[in-house]
């Protein structure tokens, strides 16, 4: 049968692709901490005959490095004196889809297990995310989520910005774009070519937009279960990038790229079903506000607010996603929920069958699949604890200072996250161990570095 899906496909369709030569390689990936894709590129007839049903193998170093590819010692998960073995890489034949964009190439998202146990690695992003949803179906409960991305385009290569240092890079436009026609057809030669080939490689696509930044933009996917959504947005980066660089373009999904320009948002939407997802468990007669809710919906939004600064680092986890958190700047600064009110972290909006709570907190440099565990296992835990959520905010939430803040930067949701008992209930010792490891080294090589803020006011006049 044909899948349901544009692009996606099954395992018999994918034997006739290659057998008619239409495809040659298929591209088999996994997710490291960043959220980047990692694996390798296997001949279509040696995937059919050995990958699809034994896996393959990869090095268990690609959890425990920094984003240069460096091993960081000091993880108990693998290290030198373990002598950095494999672990065992599984393709999930759900995520199977053409890859439209590359030459003649199928791309499927695997899971990762442990070679000796055959259990699935506790530390995988993927798998992290797997355990939560797992949570929510043993209670009868479906989440489904959209992630809403935003990114800088430039008029350069990726080549080119390294060269210049990263600096006057050239964004695609000149001036605030938000919803412009004009500025968006100038940038269709990318935005054009990634909506046709999300949609052509199983990733429905809602529409595009210009954002707040010169050369900034926003492209919607449609929503899905979590794991099915957080693999689209993983993707949908993956190929922006690679589009970008087959253009001559570039594009970044810092939080914040420059800091006089808008940073990138990345708004997670989420909302939860019964198992058959025939039924919006948020939409209820409770009154608060212009918001109709159920007990769920309260006590789920609820735990997202009571836990969003223990869980900060899974949402916001570099040095420079805390510098997106700027007054006026359309991320939240507070952490407060609204009915559709872009000034709040937390936005409510639809109604009924539509209802849903969109977190503004994550930026585009977040891993979805620890940003999604993060949402659900707390809005989980607000609903096994009844977490009353606070009264909702009318009016600029800038402005109100009694309000509690996000927290200020990486090395202050490394505190609170360390000393949550909430993740470790949530996420294990061996998650929280792993990732407060991950998070510190993160921090450590940022205070070790000498940057251009520092040359510029002090080479010459101190």
């Amino acid at each position: 049968m044909e899948n349901a899906v544009k692009g996606m496909l099954t395992l018999e369709e994918l034997a006739a692709l290659v057998a008619s030569d239409e495809i040659e390689t298929v591209v088999t990936v996994f997710s490291d901490h960043y959220g980047r894709l990692l694996g390798k590129r296997i001949t279509g007839e040696f995937f059919l005959q050995e990958i699809a049903d034994a896996g393959m193998h990869a090095c268990n170093y690609l959890l425990t490095t920094d984003m240069e590819m460096e091993p960081i010692p000091g993880y108990r998960y693998a290290n030198w004196e373990l002598g950095y073995g494999d672990f065992h890489v599984v393709p999930d034949m759900a995520t199977l889809r053409r890859a439209s964009w590359l030459h003649k190439s199928a791309l499927v998202i695997c899971d990762i297990f442990e070679e000796g146990s055959g259990e699935p690695t506790t530390v995988a992003p993927r798998n992290i995310l797997r355990r939560q949803i797992a949570a929510a179906n043993d209670i009868g409960l479906l989440a489904l989520g959209s992630s809403e991305l935003e990114y800088y385009i430039f008029d350069q290569s990726y080549a080119a910005a390294r060269e210049q240092n990263y600096h006057q890079l050239k964004t695609f436009g000149s001036y605030i774009e938000d919803y412009h026609i004009l500025q968006g057809t100038r940038e269709e030669v990318l935005n054009a070519a990634a909506r046709k080939h999300l949609a052509a490689s199983g990733i429905p696509v809602e529409f595009s937009k210009g954002e707040w930044g010169p050369g900034q933009h926003e492209l919607n996917i449609r929503y899905a279960d979590l794991l099915t959504m957080a693999d689209r947005h993983t993707l949908y980066k993956q190929i922006f990038k690679e589009l970008a660089d087959e253009l001559g373009l570039a594009v970044t999904f810092m939080a914040k790229f420059d800091q006089r320009l808008a940073g990138s948002s990345c708004h997670m939407h989420i909302s939860l079903w019964d198992n058959k997802q025939q039924r919006n468990l948020f939409a209820g007669e409770q009154v608060m506000g212009p918001v109709r809710g159920s007990d769920i919906f309260r006590w789920f939004l609820g735990g997202v607010m009571a836990h969003a600064p223990e869980v900060m680092v899974f949402y916001a986890p570099t040095v420079n996603s805390y510098k997106r958190y700027q007054a006026g700047s359309w991320a939240p600064t507070a952490l407060a929920w609204s009915y559709d009110n872009r000034t709040a972290g937390f936005r409510v909006v639809g109604h009924g069958s539509s209802l849903r709570i969109e977190s503004r907190i994550p930026g585009a440099d977040v891993n979805p699949y620890l940003g999604y565990a993060a949402l659900l296992a707390s809005g989980l835990d607000g609903i096994r604890q009844r977490i009353e959520a606070p009264p909702m905010f009318s009016g600029d939430v800038y402005a109100a200072a009694e309000l509690p803040h996000v927290p200020r930067t990486l090395r202050d949701a490394i505190d609170v996250f360390a000393r949550s008992e909430f993740v470790r209930r949530a996420f294990g010792e061996e998650v929280v161990e792993h990732y407060l490891h991950f998070y510190e080294s993160e921090q450590r090589l940022y205070d070790n570095a000498v940057t251009d803020w520092e040359r510029h006011r002090y080479f010459e006049q101190i």
